[in-house]
C-alpha cells in the first residue's frame, strides 16, 4: 500500500515534533495514538498495537440454500426499528447460483433470517434472499455493500448500497429490504468493493477494486449525496515491502501445523496484493483494514490458492496512509482445531460497531480457498465477530519507570478532561496543564485502574479562566496502558 511506515513496539525518546501550531481538539473527540498527530514529545514510552478478541461465528450457514456466507458491509443499527440489519453474500449448494440474503438482530449476537419471498431458489420463495430485480441472477443480483443514512431527508433513501458484482449501481431503500436503483452513473469496480458512511462529514466512502503494481488494488471514491461520486486518486495497493513480508508470512504458515495449509504451494507464485479494504471514520481519523492476500500457488482450474491477513492503517485526510506496527496482523487466522470458520480467507470489517466501551468488528471467515481433495462436512464460510476495547487500536505503554507524552498546543474547551487508560496495581496516569511557556497551570490527581472513561480530578480546582486559552497537556504514566484522551 502507498503508506508511510509507523514503527511500533519501540521506545521513543526523541522529540516527535517541534512545531507549536495550534491543533483542533473538538469537545468529545477522542485523541488516539495511531499516529503522531497532536503529539509534541514522547519520552520513555512504547507503542503497542492490540488485536481484537475473537468471539467466533455469529451467523452460520444453517439453511438448505446456504453453503457459505460472507459480508462486505457492517451491521446497520436501525434506531426506529431497534434492531441491527445485515446483508449477506450467500453461496448455495447449486453451482453458479448465489445472491444476497438478509438477517437481523436485537443484540448483534443472535441473528434471525426472515422469510422475504422475493427471489426463487429451487422454485421456492420461502427464503431470505433480497432481490432488487427478481429475475436477475449471480453476479448481477449481488448487493455487496449497504450503509444506513439516518440524515437523509427522504425516508425512502435511508438505506444505501451498491448492486452488482462487476461495476456498482447505487441503490436505495426505506427499510433495507425493498430496493430501487438510482438513475445515476455506474461506478467502475471489479469483483470486490467496500462502503462506509462518515456521518461527521456526511461523506460516503467506497473502495473499488482495480489493478495495481502487484495485482488487486483499491481506489477510494467519495460522495456527499450518493448520486455524484469523485475518484480521490488514492490507490491502496501492495508494494515491494509487502512482497518481502509475504514470503515470511507464507513460510511461517507452512511451518505452523496448527493452521490450515494451502493445497497448492509453489514459491514461484508467491505474491501479496490487496483483496479488499474497509475504510471508515473513527473519531478524528480514518482507519483502513486491508485484507492482504498471500498467493501460495496456482489452482489448476483458475486463480490461485492462498490466505488473507487483515492489517491496520490510518490517515487524517484519506490521502496519506500510515501502516501500524510495521504491518503486523490485526486479525489473523484461527487454529484448525476448534471448529472455527476463519481458517484461511478473512475479509475485512467495513466499520466497527461501537457498543459502550467496545468496538465490535464483523468480518468474513472462510475455511479454505482451494477446494480440498476430500469433501468436508459443514458450511464453508460464516460471519465472525471480534471485539476490541474502545479506542484500543494502539496504546502508549509504560513500565515501572514513568514515561511522558506532551501534546501540541490547543485551545481548551469543555469542562472535563477524560482518558481511556488501564493501569496495573502499582500504576497511575497523571496530567499537567501547561501554558504556552511550559509553565504548569494545573495538576491532576492520579487516575488508577481500568478506566475506559476516566475523569481527571484537580488539585486545586481547574481554573475557570482556562476556557479558550492555548494550552498543552503533559501526561505522565507508570505501569499503565494509555489509549486516548479527550475533553468533555
Amino acid at each position: 500500500m502507498i503508506c508511510q511506515y509507523l514503527t511500533l513496539f519501540v521506545v521513543l525518546l526523541a522529540t516527535v515534533a517541534t512545531a507549536q501550531e495550534t491543533m483542533p481538539v473538538p469537545v468529545g473527540e477522542r485523541q488516539l495514538f495511531l499516529d503522531d498527530h497532536g503529539i509534541a514529545k514522547i519520552a520513555g514510552l512504547q507503542r503497542t498495537m492490540h488485536q481484537p478478541q475473537k468471539r467466533g461465528a455469529v451467523i452460520e450457514p444453517d439453511q438448505p440454500w446456504e453453503s457459505a456466507l460472507q459480508i462486505r458491509c457492517a451491521p446497520a443499527w436501525d434506531a426506529d426499528a431497534k434492531r441491527y440489519r445485515l446483508w449477506l453474500i450467500t453461496s448455495t449448494p447449486v453451482e453458479g447460483v448465489a445472491g444476497t440474503t438478509y438477517a437481523e438482530s436485537l443484540d448483534g449476537v443472535k441473528w434471525t433470517k426472515p422469510i422475504l419471498r422475493q427471489w426463487k431458489f429451487q422454485d421456492s420463495l420461502e427464503n431470505n434472499f433480497v432481490a432488487v430485480e427478481p429475475d436477475s441472477a449471480w453476479p448481477a443480483n449481488a448487493m455487496e455493500n449497504v450503509v444506513y443514512d439516518p440524515d437523509d431527508a427522504d425516508p425512502q433513501r435511508r438505506f444505501k448500497g451498491f448492486l452488482g458484482a462487476i461495476g456498482r449501481k447505487p441503490i436505495v431503500s426505506p427499510d433495507g429490504i425493498h430496493w430501487k436503483k438510482l438513475d445515476v452513473p455506474e461506478l467502475p469496480s471489479s469483483d470486490e468493493s467496500n462502503l462506509s458512511y462518515d456521518r461527521q462529514s456526511r461523506t460516503f466512502i467506497a473502495t473499488l477494486k482495480t489493478n495495481g503494481p502487484f495485482g488487486r488494488s483499491h481506489g477510494i471514491w467519495t460522495s456527499k449525496d450518493f448520486n455524484t461520486w469523485t475518484n480521490t486518486g488514492v490507490l491502496i495497493h501492495a508494494d515491494e515491502e509487502d512482497q518481502r513480508l509475504a514470503k515470511e508470512h507464507i513460510r511461517a504458515r507452512l511451518a505452523d501445523d496448527q493452521l490450515r495449509q494451502p493445497r497448492y504451494n509453489d514459491p514461484a507464485d508467491y505474491n501479496a496484493d490487496i483483496y479488499n479494504v474497509g475504510v471508515f471514520r473513527y473519531e478524528g481519523l480514518y482507519v483502513a483494514l486491508p485484507a492482504v492476500y498471500h498467493a501460495t500457488g496456482k489452482i489448476p482450474v483458475a486463480n490461485t490458492d492462498g490466505f488473507h491477513l487483515i492489517q491496520l492503517s490510518s490517515s487524517r485526510d484519506l490521502q496519506t496512509w500510515q501502516h501500524a506496527s510495521d504491518r503486523q496482523t490485526f486479525i489473523g487466522p484461527s487454529p484448525v482445531q476448534g471448529g472455527a470458520f476463519d481458517l484461511t480467507q478473512l475479509l475485512p470489517p467495513s466499520a466497527p460497531i461501537v457498543r459502550d466501551d467496545e468496538l465490535w468488528f464483523y468480518y468474513t471467515g472462510l475455511k479454505y480457498r482451494a477446494e480440498p481433495a476430500q469433501p468436508e462436512s459443514g458450511g464453508i464460510g460464516a460471519i465472525c465477530l471480534a471485539v476490541l476495547r474502545r479506542d484500543g487500536f494502539v496504546s502508549l505503554d509504560a513500565g515501572e519507570t514513568s514515561g511522558t507524552i506532551t501534546t501540541k498546543p490547543f485551545k481548551w474547551s469543555g469542562s472535563k478532561l477524560r482518558a481511556n487508560v488501564e493501569t496495573k496495581e502499582t500504576g497511575e496516569l497523571q496530567v499537567d496543564v501547561l501554558d504556552t511557556e511550559g509553565t504548569v497551570i494545573a495538576t491532576s490527581q492520579p487516575v488508577k485502574g481500568n478506566q475506559p472513561r476516566g475523569e481527571f480530578r484537580w488539585s486545586p480546582v481547574l481554573p475557570k479562566s482556562l476556557q479558550g486559552q492555548q494550552v498543552s497537556l503533559r501526561f505522565t504514566l507508570r505501569a499503565a496502558s494509555f489509549y486516548a484522551w479527550w475533553t468533555d
